[in-house]
């Protein structure tokens, strides 16, 4: 598919669509593939995965069964296995390393570019979703409490009418400042972390940003695997967050870097301790952050719809607004 398809979102959106199809036990239509995806952060409809199932079709990767919907062709297992290895050859940490190289802000003049998230929400569901925003922000557990207004379609991601963007600071933003100051930053995991009376006590789940084609906040996200809502209210629960390793000589200066970046608005850094850490590579040490999406993954759980775009885009900080 690569070979024949230039377009890198397309090509994603079309791997999706046969791994979806592999997942299903028998024949799937193309509405329920359409709910997969958006459930999995692509906005499409069932008009849009007939012409995209039209495309596999015409390559011999699907075939259709009856009225029941598509199946796999021998070539488009091959084709899905070699798509998704390719994937795992560093596309969600291409993306990461792209944002975190073109990350320019200076938390002394706080001004420069930063990376967010971008949700889509209807305009009607702005208030409660604001509302839902500002608890998350009081209960510390994400990135910042600032956030930017998206009303027409960037190069990135699309706002259809009647909708809205909110994008969210993503904890990448801090690897980018690190690596603007001259620290090496090797961004390793996204997670689950289990909140114990309203203290973070360990990970739970884990993915590897280096060995998954979707970032894994996302993946997190769409199975409903997170629980901030009741971590916030109640003391217990499940939020996002990311680890990240830096060389164990620079930990002082990270840590002064930090506190500045933590003044200008930007902080999330998780309180450490034995069990949290896990075991890190000689010579390295662990940077646990709560994820900036953490605000709008709230939104997710109490039922108001919304599409996540985590790592979406770069925005300049002095465009955001703080809630």
């Amino acid at each position: 598919m690569p070979a024949t398809t230039r377009d890198p979102h397309l090509q994603r959106k079309l791997v999706e669509i046969l791994r979806i199809i592999k997942e299903s036990k028998s024949a799937i239509g193309a509405r329920l593939i359409a709910d997969r995806l958006n459930e999995r952060g692509y906005q499409i409809g069932e008009r849009g995965v007939r012409y995209h199932l039209r495309v596999l079709d015409e390559r011999g990767f699907t075939r259709k069964q009856g009225y029941e919907g598509r199946v796999l062709t021998l070539s488009g297992l091959k084709e899905l296995e070699r798509a998704l290895v390719s994937d795992r050859l560093g596309f969600v940490i291409i993306t990461i390393e792209k944002m975190m190289y073109n990350t320019t802000f200076d938390q002394s003049t706080r001004k420069g570019n930063i990376v967010v998230n971008t949700s889509i929400i209807d305009l009607d569901h702005f208030d409660p979703v604001m509302d839902i925003i500002e608890e998350v922000n009081r209960s510390g557990y994400t990135v910042s409490p600032y956030i930017g207004l998206i009303e027409e379609s960037t190069p990135e991601v699309r706002i259809p009418a009647g909708k809205i963007g909110i994008a969210t600071i993503c904890s990448i933003t801090i690897d980018g400042i690190l690596l603007k100051n001259g620290i090496p930053v090797n961004t390793k995991y996204g997670g689950l972390i289990e909140i114990k009376n309203r203290k973070p006590h360990k990970f739970t789940d884990l993915i590897a940003y280096r060995a998954t084609t979707i970032d894994p906040m996302k993946i997190f996200l769409s199975r409903k695997m997170t629980s901030i809502t009741t971590a916030i209210r109640d003391g217990n629960g499940k939020v996002l967050a990311s680890i990240r390793e830096i060389p164990l000589s620079a930990e002082k200066d990270v840590e002064e870097i930090l506190k500045t970046v933590e003044k200008a608005g930007i902080g999330g850094l998780i309180e450490s301790n034995e069990e949290i850490l896990l075991q890190t590579t000689p010579n390295r040490a662990i940077i646990p952050i709560y994820a900036g999406i953490n605000a709008v993954g709230a939104v997710k759980e109490e039922g108001i719809p919304i599409i996540n775009h985590p790592v979406s885009q770069l925005m300049k900080f002095e465009d955001m607004k703080r809630i």
